[in-house]
C-alpha cells in the first residue's frame, strides 16, 4: 500500500497498484478491515503541519482596512505570503490516501476496485461507527461523485441483442421485481418496454444503474398489469412512460445519486423519440410503511408506552372487528389490524370483505406516512425521498398494487405513483430541498383531510378527559396537519 501511494515512476507504479488490488482481494474480511483502518489513520492528513500553517497565516498582517491593494508589482508582492500559505494549506488539507484514490481511478480496473473497497468500508461502518473510517468513506464518496458525473457516463438502451454477460447482470441485480426466467427478461426488453442503463468506460459491459420502463396508455395502478401485460399495447398508442423499477448494481456507490440523472436523461430521450408520450410516472414500492404502521398499531405493552393514538373511526373499527372474526381477535380494531399485518401468512388478502374494510384506514395512514412523516425535514420513506428530491409529486396511492410476498411485507401491497411533470420538475425539487415541501395531487391530499378530522375529534376528547401529560401528545400530532 505504501508503494502505491509513494511511488512515482510509471512502470513501477502500475505494478504497485496491481499488487495492492490483487493483494486486497486475497485478504480475509478481518484483514481488509485492518488494512482500511490503517489507511484511514496512518495516511490521513498531517494535522501538525496544518496547525503550523494556520499559525503562520494568522500571524500575517492584513492590508490596511478599507484600502484596496494597488494592482502593481509592489501591491501584489504584499499579498505573496498569503498566496503561498493558502496554497500550502490547500495541499496540506488533502489526506495522503487521496493519492491512492486518484491513482487507482486512472488505473485499469481501478474504479471498480474503489467501488468494491467502499462497499467494504460501508459494511464495516454498519458494524461499528469508527470516526476515521467514516472520514475515509466521506472522502472516497466525494471523489466517486466527481468521477461519475453524467458527463463521464454513457446512456445505453439495453435490448435482447446485447451480450449475454450484460443481460445476466440485469437478471442478477434487479432489486425491485425479480426476473423469474428468460421469458420474463425477454418480455421486459421487448415491444412496449424499455430498459436504460448508465455505463462507465472503466467498467465495460456492466451498467452501474438501470431503469425499466413500460409504455402504456395510462398510469398503471398495479405491478401485475405491468409485468403480466401480454401482449402489450402497440407503442404508437402509448401516452405514458411508466418507470417501474430502478436498480443499482454497485453497493459501493450508495449515496452517489446516479438515479436522478438517469431518470432525467430517459425522460429527455423518450420525449425526443416518442412525442406522443406526455405522462412520466412511476409505480413505486413503499419500503418503510409497514414498519412505521406496525409501530403505531402495536399494543401499549409492546413498546411500554403510556400513549396510544387512536387511528380508526368508530364505524371503521366495528367493521374490522366484524370482518376479522374468523382470522383473529383483539381488544380493539387497532390490535386486530396489528395481528393481521404482523402475520406472515397474509390470510387477510384472501377475504374480499376483510380486504375491503382494511383498505380505507390503511390507505389514509399511507397518505399520512408519505406526506407527513419526516426525518430531518425530508420524507421518511427512502424511495419517496429519492423521487421527491428529483422533482416528482405524489400522484396516487394504489390498493393491492403488489400482491407478492415482498409487497405485502413492505406495505400491505400498497404502491404509489410519483408523477414527473416536466414543466415543474426543477420547481418541485427546489421547494423540497429548501423547505421540505411535498407536492401531491388533490386525490392524495383528500386522505389527509379525513385523517385531520379524526385527530381533531380525539384531540377535543383528550382536552376534556386526559391528564395534562398526555394532552401534549395529541396537540403535537394535530400540529403536524
Amino acid at each position: 500500500m505504501h508503494s502505491a501511494i509513494s511511488m512515482n515512476k510509471t512502470g513501477i507504479l502500475d505494478n504497485a497498484l496491481n499488487d495492492f488490488s490483487e493483494g486486497y482481494f486475497g485478504l480475509s474480511n478481518e484483514n481488509r478491515r485492518i488494512l482500511l483502518l490503517t489507511l484511514a489513520r496512518e495516511y490521513d492528513l498531517n494535522r501538525k503541519q496544518v496547525r503550523e500553517l494556520m499559525k503562520q497565516y494568522l500571524e500575517l498582517e492584513l492590508p490596511s482596512s478599507g484600502k484596496p491593494v494597488e494592482i502593481t508589482h509592489e501591491g501584489e508582492g504584499s499579498l505573496s505570503a498569503f498566496y503561498r500559505i493558502e496554497r500550502n494549506l490547500r495541499h496540506s488539507l488533502k489526506p495522503m490516501y487521496e493519492v491512492l484514490f486518484e491513482r487507482l481511478n486512472t488505473h485499469p480496473g481501478g474504479l471498480r476496485f474503489l467501488s468494491i473497497m467502499r462497499a467494504d468500508i460501508l459494511s464495516f461502518l454498519a458494524e461499528e461507527n469508527i470516526v476515521s473510517l467514516r472520514a475515509l468513506d466521506s472522502y472516497l464518496k466525494e471523489k466517486l461523485i466527481t468521477w461519475l458525473s453524467p458527463a463521464n457516463l454513457q446512456l445505453h438502451n439495453i435490448t435482447w441483442d446485447d451480450p449475454a454477460s450484460l443481460l445476466e447482470k440485469i437478471v442478477a441485480y434487479e432489486a425491485v421485481h425479480p426476473i423469474s426466467n428468460l421469458l420474463d427478461l425477454k418480455r421486459r426488453l421487448g415491444v412496449g418496454r424499455r430498459c436504460f442503463g448508465y455505463l462507465h468506460p472503466s467498467i465495460p459491459g456492466e451498467p452501474l444503474i438501470f431503469i425499466e420502463v413500460a409504455l402504456l396508455k395510462n398510469v398503471a395502478k398495479t405491478i401485475q398489469e405491468v409485468l403480466l401485460d401480454d401482449p402489450p399495447i402497440p407503442e404508437c398508442e402509448a401516452a405514458c412512460a411508466l418507470f417501474y423499477s430502478i436498480s443499482s448494481t454497485q453497493p459501493g456507490l450508495s449515496g452517489v445519486n446516479l438515479g436522478k440523472f438517469l431518470i432525467k436523461r430517459v425522460i429527455d430521450l423518450v420525449r425526443r423519440d416518442m412525442p406522443g408520450i406526455s405522462i412520466f410516472a412511476t409505480l413505486s414500492p413503499i419500503p418503510g410503511y409497514m414498519q412505521w404502521l406496525l409501530s403505531k398499531l402495536a399494543p401499549a405493552e409492546i413498546f411500554n408506552s403510556t400513549f396510544i393514538e387512536n387511528l380508526l373511526k368508530p364505524e371503521e373499527e366495528s367493521a374490522i372487528l366484524d370482518a376479522a372474526k374468523e382470522f383473529t381477535t383483539g381488544k380493539d380494531g387497532m390490535e386486530v389490524i396489528w395481528k393481521l399485518l404482523s402475520s406472515t401468512s397474509y390470510q387477510w388478502i384472501n377475504s374480499e370483505k376483510l380486504s375491503l374494510v382494511l383498505s380505507t384506514p390503511l390507505m389514509k395512514l399511507c397518505a399520512r406516512y408519505l406526506l407527513q412523516e419526516k426525518k430531518r425535514g425530508k420524507a421518511l420513506d427512502s424511495v419517496g425521498n429519492f423521487h421527491l428530491q428529483n422533482g416528482a409529486m405524489i400522484g396516487r396511492i394504489n390498493w393491492m398494487a403488489d400482491r407478492s410476498e415482498n409487497g405485502l411485507k413492505q406495505s400491505a401491497g400498497i404502491m404509489v405513483n410519483y408523477i414527473y411533470e416536466v414543466e415543474h420538475i426543477e420547481e418541485n425539487a427546489e421547494s423540497y430541498f429548501s423547505m421540505g415541501k411535498i407536492q401531491a395531487s388533490d386525490e392524495v391530499k383528500n386522505y389527509l383531510e379525513v385523517n385531520c378530522c379524526i385527530i381533531f375529534v380525539h384531540y377535543m376528547k383528550c382536552m376534556s378527559h386526559c391528564p395534562p401529560h398526555l394532552k401534549c401528545n395529541y396537540f403535537s400530532i394535530l400540529a403536524t396537519w
